[in-house]
């Protein structure tokens, strides 16, 4: 099987290559805020996007005006140094700054503002990004550790739904022992079942 690091370099050409991509993505949110279990959540987390990941900023001015909580990580580090995300509840978009890796993020002095922040498990739902899915719900990520984290603290019954381009999927992606399975992707072509995390 093709190395994690190649098949992050071909998944990182084919997002990049995307044609069309505010079209594709504005059809990818489609599919993904039909879900029965997005329309049912409360407090659902969107990823912000950076460089030529599958755009979901476009989408968040109306998703702000529904009756959910949105939140939206941004990159940190814990008490050992190890990095992590934090979770910023979202009420406008002019809130946001940018921040390491020209990624939109809340500005650092706002960091663990009561009433700002909350935990991995207050999500109802989880929009996941990353360099490439398998269609059983298999992850690669960007080699960093950002997301493995906040993936095993998620409720179990909170989804994990992959949000990528249909050229973002492969086979088969290999998986360590930690890496966590989503429970759905959900590209531009509609939605594939994942494993979960049984």
């Amino acid at each position: 099987m093709e190395s994690k690091q190649d098949m992050r370099r071909r998944a990182y050409d084919a997002r990049k290559a995307q044609e069309n991509k505010e079209e594709v993505s504005q059809e990818a949110i489609e599919h993904l805020i039909a879900l029965p279990e997005y329309q049912r959540a409360q407090t659902v987390m969107w990823y912000i996007d950076a460089r030529s990941e599958l755009r979901t900023r476009h989408f968040l001015p109306e998703a702000l005006k529904s009756d959910k909580r949105i939140v939206v990580p941004y990159c940190t580090t814990d008490e050992n140094g190890d990095n992590k995300l934090g979770l910023w509840v979202l009420e406008d978009m002019d809130e946001l700054v940018v921040g390491k890796w020209q990624i939109l993020e809340p500005p650092k002095d706002r960091w663990g503002e009561p009433g700002k922040e909350v935990e991995p498990t207050d999500l109802d739902f989880v929009v996941v990004p990353g360099v490439g899915f398998d269609r059983r719900g298999g992850r690669l990520g960007n080699g960093q550790g950002y997301y493995d984290r906040l993936l095993e603290s998620a409720r179990s019954d909170a989804p994990l739904v992959g949000l990528c381009y249909e050229s973002q999927l492969f086979d088969e992606i290999p998986v360590d022992e930690h890496d966590v399975f989503m429970d759905k992707i959900v590209t531009e072509n509609g939605v594939y079942p994942g494993k979960g995390r049984g």
